[in-house]
């Protein structure tokens, strides 16, 4: 950050404001804190009968690779329709959005991905803005080693653990990064 979006002086410090805990962007000048936040990411689980829809991402990172349709949030909208306009922008399809399910924190990547649970509409969808190809898939014909992001694994594996007791429990956990 090298100028201050409130009145545009360019004296930026990055330490512990007065009254503050941690290191944050502030302006000496006319004293503003410029917070620095997580993003959401925000999707579904559509089903169609015993099948899933994934998206084959058209755009980095992770292009070519499978997804369940996601991506960051908008200001004004609420998680819900966040993810229900990411299942439309991604594949064209409209998701009768259902129950969180299912909440991964990555504080090392500075995100917080939330999927819902979802029925595709008239088992409708197409190729999106953000994708080169988009199909429905059986348990037995998900990509798994072509998957995206290790949240879609996690997510895909206990959707279909949990679809064979019917019981869909909303699940919070934390992904590290990934040891090189």
């Amino acid at each position: 950050m090298n100028f201050c979006s409130h009145c545009g002086s360019d004296r930026l410090r990055f330490d512990i404001p007065a009254g503050d805990n941690r290191p944050r962007y502030w302006c000496p000048e006319c004293h503003t804190i410029h917070y620095q936040n997580p993003r959401l990411v925000v999707g579904t689980v559509p089903v169609w009968g015993d099948r899933i829809l994934l998206c084959r991402r058209s755009i980095e990172p992770r292009k070519g690779y499978w997804t369940l349709p996601a991506g960051y949030m908008e200001n004004g909208e609420t998680l819900q329709e966040g993810a229900a306009r990411e299942s439309w922008e991604e594949a064209c399809a409209t998701v009768d959005i259902k129950d969180m399910y299912t909440v991964f924190n990555l504080p090392h990547i500075y995100q917080v991905y939330v999927f819902f649970l979802g029925e595709l509409e008239e088992g409708r969808f197409d190729v999106g803005d953000e994708s080169s190809e988009v199909d429905l898939f059986r348990q037995d014909q998900i990509p798994w080693d072509e998957l995206a992001f290790p949240t879609i694994n996690r997510t895909l594996k206990y959707y279909f653990r949990d679809r064979e007791t019917g019981d869909f429990p909303v699940r919070v956990q934390d992904i590290q990064p990934m040891k090189k």
